[in-house]
């Protein structure tokens, strides 16, 4: 009688186990940024350069568009898009805002210097949090902003077709 209670508890207990994990086998615990974003956050940082607290309301105006860029020296697909990027600086309807994600000052500043500046602000965000307040994905991603409002995001690099795409955008509405 024993016997047979021991082997109840050990069945009873490895299908309670198999439900238990069975069940969280179908609980994704991955973040999942937000991505029906509509309107720019509200944050603060510090830009790159003059290490001042800045306000994203003294950032972003209205009647005027903006790409945000969230870059790293260390993204290698950043390396791709920087022509584009400064391609689209010499667009005067245009400004570029970056972030500086998760990344060393200097290299960063290296970066920089070697590709070229085609930022008008850059802001630093050293642990990641202000990307995941714009549901980013990763690096590289582009917010077009317009009237303070997001009117397009782009989630990886940009490439000839999305500056294309960017350009006829601002060209629609000016």
């Amino acid at each position: 009688m024993k016997n047979n209670i021991a082997k109840l508890l050990i069945i009873f207990s490895l299908i309670l186990l198999f439900i238990i994990f069975y069940k969280s086998l179908n609980k994704s615990n991955l973040y999942q940024p937000k991505s029906n974003i509509k309107f720019i956050p509200s944050f603060s940082a510090i830009t790159f350069f003059s290490k001042e607290e800045l306000n994203s309301e003294k950032i972003f105006y209205e009647n005027k568009f903006y790409l945000f860029n969230i870059w790293a020296s260390w993204c290698l697909p950043c390396v791709d898009e920087h022509p584009f990027l400064i391609e689209l600086s010499k667009n005067s309807q245009l400004e570029i805002i970056g972030l500086n994600y998760k990344d060393n000052f200097e290299n960063a500043k290296k970066f920089l210097d070697e590709l070229g500046n085609p930022f008008k602000k850059i802001l630093i965000d050293r642990d990641g949090t202000k990307a995941i307040e714009w549901g980013a994905y990763g690096v590289p991603e582009n917010f077009l902003i317009y009237e303070n409002k997001i009117v397009k995001r782009f989630i990886g690099p940009l490439d000839g077709i999305t500056v294309d795409e960017i350009k006829k955008i601002i060209n629609e509405n000016y």
